[in-house]
């Protein structure tokens, strides 16, 4: 593979995983439909993603967190993901992690594929229990957008070989911050400011949109 190095930043949930942590989460303690219809909305942009999280949080209360292994064994990897990061990687390329989900997943995917660097949100935990708090700054769409532009600027890469992948509402500015956004399974409102849409499941159509704008030049 030919290439200079550069940065790509994924979402997490609905991107390099196939769910949605915080659903699956609610389905522990049968609060699944309503946490669900939240994060439909706030995916489609139609409420706060900070307020929305705030508001989903709560409804795990009570959860213990060692339950939470039950969702990640194995880890719902979406096709592709690890033969994209390890090409990338193989490629000099920088890869990193920036989720509205939550650190106690995003740790252990990077741990997985190796990425970076990870940003995510922290769940609240006493006495072994979800609290239905977040500790700390939310890591809202502004965050992810400044994140790219932080990570760039840590490892000296240029704004024009930065790339960002998502699927929802959440990812706009990031893709927007990014010399290159790809809707990976997105959302229409996302899909319409990407640069490159994927619409299928397997990450590895990823190489290709990297193709066409020139970024790299993949042998797959």
């Amino acid at each position: 593979m030919k290439h200079s190095s550069g940065l790509i930043v994924f979402d997490m949930d609905s991107t390099l995983i196939h769910i949605e942590c915080i659903d699956e989460i609610a389905r522990l303690n049968n609060r699944y439909t309503k946490v669900s219809t939240i994060t439909e909305a706030a995916m489609r942009g139609e409420i706060d993603f900070a307020e929305s999280l705030t508001q989903r949080v709560a409804c795990l209360e009570g959860i213990k967190e060692s339950d939470l292994e039950s969702l990640f064994s194995p880890i719902p990897f979406n096709p592709g993901a690890k033969e994209l990061i390890q090409a990338l990687q193989a490629a000099g390329w920088k890869t990193a992690l920036v989720s509205g989900g939550f650190t106690w997943f995003a740790n252990r995917v990077q741990a997985a594929l190796n990425l970076d660097a990870v940003v995510a949100n922290q769940l609240e935990v006493v006495e072994g229990c979800l609290t239905g708090k977040i500790l700390g700054e939310i890591v809202d769409a502004q965050v992810k957008a400044e994140q790219l532009q932080k990570l760039a600027g840590h490892w000296n890469i240029p704004p024009d070989r930065t790339v960002a992948v998502g699927d929802g509402a959440n990812d706009a500015l990031m893709l927007k911050a990014a010399a290159v956004g790809i809707a990976f399974n997105a959302k229409p409102a996302l899909q319409a400011i990407a640069d490159y849409s994927v619409n299928s499941n397997n990450l590895l159509e990823i190489l290709g949109c990297l193709k066409q704008s020139e970024l790299i030049e993949p042998v797959v």
